[in-house]
């Protein structure tokens, strides 16, 4: 693992510009001939920002396409819906057509379609399943939103995301994953521990708009104008923390330090990214991300913050 986690920032006011402007800053042709998973947050139906963005999937997706890769597959598993109609009604069934890629439904994957999770010291009590066309891929993509979670994750960023590779039921098995994980005390560290198993190449946190309080489909809305990118799970989800913080959020997220909260701390000690704030390194793009730079390090510095950040 390198010394510093680079997090880049650029105004998200123009979306267009703003994704390709943060695709910039990584080298895409490393996914030239390889398979590519690409992860989006449609957990329900609910429109941007409690889902991804259309517009937002469309430019990562063709620029992913244009590195000619051998395959693009979205995958997505709902939490609050049946997935195919949520993809449906978002319209991404019709961008897969336009740009050749594969969907794929995990509500019907069947039993070989998974990938069985056992680990010692994990807190889910028979393990997991994670999509093998995750597990499997040789680069994911994904992107994420910035919202917070009402029912026990606290907040819902990369690390969150993720949730949505794994079987809710596996063909064969009669238990529900997520009745497990929605029950234990320890679900945050169960989110974190999706993680440790699938790799993340690059991660654009959509943080034009947000949920403060509420989430993850509906809340109270903020206005960071924003887009973040890095290749660090723990690192970008410390700073859409420190967003949330910035612009006043719910007090289980307000509270304490960063990296003491349970998905930050879990996923840091299990090695999924880095272990501190300090190692974290802002790269603004632009003059409206440097301005939100100083105050997201106020915030991973644990310094006061003086306004913020599109409350």
């Amino acid at each position: 693992m390198t010394d510093k986690a680079d997090v880049f920032i650029i105004g998200g006011k123009n979306r267009t510009a703003g994704v390709q402007g943060i695709l910039g800053a990584f080298d895409l042709s490393v996914l030239s001939g390889t398979s590519v998973a690409v992860k989006a947050n449609f957990n329900s139906a609910d429109p941007f920002p409690a889902s991804t963005h259309i517009d937002t999937l469309d430019i990562i997706c063709s620029a992913v396409r244009e590195q000619r890769p051998a395959s693009i597959t979205l995958v997505e598993r709902s939490g609050m819906g049946n997935t195919r109609n949520v993809l449906e009604g978002a319209g991404v069934f019709d961008l897969a057509s336009d740009l050749g890629l594969t969907v794929k439904v995990l509500d019907g994957v069947d039993r070989g379609g998974w990938q069985e999770i056992q680990a010692a010291g994990l807190h889910w009590s028979r393990g997991f399943f994670l999509a093998k066309d995750v597990a499997r891929a040789d680069h994911v993509v994904q992107t994420c939103c910035l919202k917070t979670h009402r029912y026990g994750g606290d907040f819902t960023l990369s690390l969150k995301n993720m949730v949505g590779a794994i079987a809710r039921r596996v063909p064969g098995l009669d238990y529900d994953f997520m009745k497990e994980l929605h029950a234990s005390p320890r679900q945050r560290s169960m989110i974190a521990e999706i993680n440790k198993f699938c790799r993340a190449d690059i991660i654009i946190m959509d943080a034009t708009e947000g949920f403060s309080s509420g989430g993850p489909d509906k809340g109270k809305v903020i206005k960071p104008g924003l887009i973040l990118a890095s290749r660090d799970r723990v690192a970008i989800d410390a700073v859409g923390v420190a967003l949330l913080r910035a612009s006043g959020t719910i007090p289980v997220v307000m509270d304490g330090k960063i990296f003491g909260q349970e998905q930050i701390a879990r996923a840091a000690e299990l090695g999924v990214g880095i272990g501190s704030a300090d190692r974290i390194r802002l790269i603004p793009l632009d003059e409206t991300a440097r301005a939100a730079a100083e105050q997201v390090q106020h915030q991973l510095e644990g310094e006061p913050v003086t306004s913020g950040i599109g409350a």
